[in-house]
């Protein structure tokens, strides 16, 4: 099975993209998906962070309150390296036991820091999916409402946009309107179909 892995920039449109393949019928593993249900009460990664950060990241229920976190790991790479060592091999683990289960000939493996935590060893191919910086901080802003300050330190912890293009076998921009980004996901899907099947 042909393994694709989707990545970009904060609000580059990831989420939008992956929609798009799961309406043609194609697996999609999601790391972020992976990550919150890692964290969920209960789990015990959320043991390990509450051992790594204290008792005042979680929420009043015991859940992990998500902003509070990111205010930390995002103004302290110290911090960040120490969530990342906690989540990460988890995660990568979660992956390769979710693949052993799909029966498809090709699927989407969506990993936003692909190029930062290596993981490129999980996939065949790479899809990035990019948009000016100015679109990433205002979708970012409306979705999140984040302030500008946190969007910036989270764009500037992320490769460059060019180390990514780079390194990208195949490249969607998402500041296309909608019905052109449609039209693209399915040019690729039939471009995948066809590697899988050499």
């Amino acid at each position: 099975m042909l393994k694709i892995g989707l990545t970009g920039g904060i609000g580059c449109g990831k989420t939008t993209v992956s929609k798009l393949f799961e309406q043609l019928n194609i697996p999609v593993i999601d790391a972020d998906t992976i990550a919150h249900q890692l964290v969920e009460v209960g789990q015990p990664a959320l043991k390990e962070i509450v051992l790594a950060f204290g008792s005042d990241i979680l929420n009043v229920d015991g859940s992990l309150n998500r902003k509070k976190l990111g205010q930390f790991i995002f103004a302290d790479n110290q911090q960040k390296q120490k969530i990342e060592a906690i989540l990460h091999p988890l995660i990568y683990q979660a992956i390769q036991s979710a693949l052993i289960h799909i029966n498809s000939a090709y699927c989407i493996i969506s990993i936003p820091l692909l190029f930062e935590t290596n993981m490129i060893d999980l996939v065949d191919r790479i899809l990035v999916i990019d948009c000016p910086a100015e679109s990433q901080i205002e979708r970012v802003r409306k979705r999140d409402g984040m302030p500008l300050a946190q969007i910036q330190a989270i764009i500037n912890s992320q490769v460059s946009q060019t180390y990514r293009i780079t390194h990208a076998h195949d490249l969607i921009d998402t500041s296309k309107a909608n019905d052109k980004l449609a039209e693209t996901v399915k040019k690729l899907h039939n471009s995948y179909l066809s590697l899988s099947t050499r």
